[in-house]
């Protein structure tokens, strides 16, 4: 007989990181950044994202689209304080034909703590106000996406 076969890794999915470091006045009094800048730091790496395949939020706002937040889930770890470094790794996935999600780990650098994760889930607009997917931005975002977990429409 022969040994079973050892198990394939999960591979790894298409993620881009974005550094950031914390500025003094995203923190309270306690020297720890406010819940509410965590959002911020999260959109900017979801831009950047974006970017990374030409998709530029003026540019798609002036063709009649708009990306939208419609649900963000966050898990709060650990805190960031003034002048921490840490990372953004974002993930996309399709689930569906109209929804995307952003799946986000906030990490500090160094001691490569887990500060926080997010699920964000979002859709594009048309200039009614409808949920819709041009063929133009569907093929860009398709170069984003972890094609190896798109989940199927819910």
């Amino acid at each position: 007989m022969h040994p079973p076969a050892a198990a394939k890794p999960a591979p790894t999915p298409p993620q881009r990181v974005i550094a950031f470091e914390v500025r003094d006045y995203e923190c309270d009094m306690d020297h720890v950044v406010n819940n509410a800048v965590y959002l911020n730091y999260l959109e900017h790496a979801r831009h950047k994202l974006l970017e990374s395949s030409d998709l530029q939020f003026g540019e798609l706002s002036r063709r009649g689209i708009s990306l939208v937040v419609t649900r963000i889930e966050i898990d709060f770890r650990a805190s960031l304080h003034s002048g921490d470094a840490f990372v953004v790794h974002t993930v996309l996935r399709r689930k569906g034909r109209l929804r995307l999600q952003f799946e986000q780990r906030i990490v500090r650098r160094g001691d490569e703590r887990l500060i926080a994760n997010a699920v964000v889930l979002g859709t594009a607009l048309n200039a009614q106000g409808r949920p819709e997917i041009p063929a133009a931005l569907d093929a860009a975002l398709a170069r984003l996406v972890d094609t190896a977990n798109t989940a199927p429409a819910a």
